[in-house]
């Protein structure tokens, strides 16, 4: 466990993701990782923004309420990322089939990837949603079988990551880099210091 240090305050990481720690890493900051468990089913209705901001406060919450007795200022950061396309949300591939069935959706198409972030405290919660277009090329058939044979698609929401294999097949987006990782790292640190505020 890391204590406050230089940065102030305690930061715990709600999520198991290698990419949001890097990305986290990167952006400075020292923390611990305790993922969250939590039902993460969409509700009747429910629109993409509003699911991938509700689960990443519940993921902080979750996290937040087994330090109750932790003394100091501490922060928990849950996010939660999804791929739209055609208003359907694509979430991580159930099996190589759905991971096919997801990136022949995608070809050819523009889609938008949502992540929900949130930073909660015993003061409240603050949280934001990013969102950035992603064009995809046409996908030729034997590339998406080859990938789709491996392990790659498959933790990976819409069966694809931008920093992966995958790249071949986007010649452009339209706004953060990062949040199409998993971690919009400027809007990270907004609600951090948005969080500091919080009385």
């Amino acid at each position: 466990m890391r204590e406050v240090g230089q940065q102030g305050f305690r930061l715990i990481l709600a999520s198991a993701s290698p990419r949001r720690r890097e990305l986290l890493t990167q952006a400075g900051y020292v923390f611990d990782v305790e993922p969250a468990e939590i039902d993460e089913t969409p509700r009747a209705q429910e629109l993409p923004g509003a699911y991938v901001q509700r689960l990443a406060e519940e993921k902080a919450e979750a996290v937040l309420a087994k330090h109750a007795a932790f003394h100091g200022k501490l922060i928990v950061l849950g996010a939660d990322t999804t791929v739209v396309c055609g208003g359907e949300i694509l979430a991580k591939p159930e099996s190589a089939a759905d991971a096919r069935r997801m990136l022949r959706l995608l070809s050819g198409r523009t889609h938008q990837v949502l992540t929900g972030v949130a930073a909660a405290t015993r003061e409240g919660v603050v949280s934001a949603v990013e969102s950035t277009e992603v064009v995809f090329a046409e996908i030729p058939e034997a590339e998406l079988e080859r990938y789709c044979a491996t392990a790659e698609p498959l933790d990976k929401a819409g069966a694809y990551g931008i920093q992966g294999y995958a790249a071949r097949w986007i010649p452009r987006i339209e706004g953060d880099y990062f949040n199409v990782m998993g971690l919009p790292i400027a809007r990270v640190v907004r609600l951090v210091e948005q969080s500091l505020t919080l009385r």
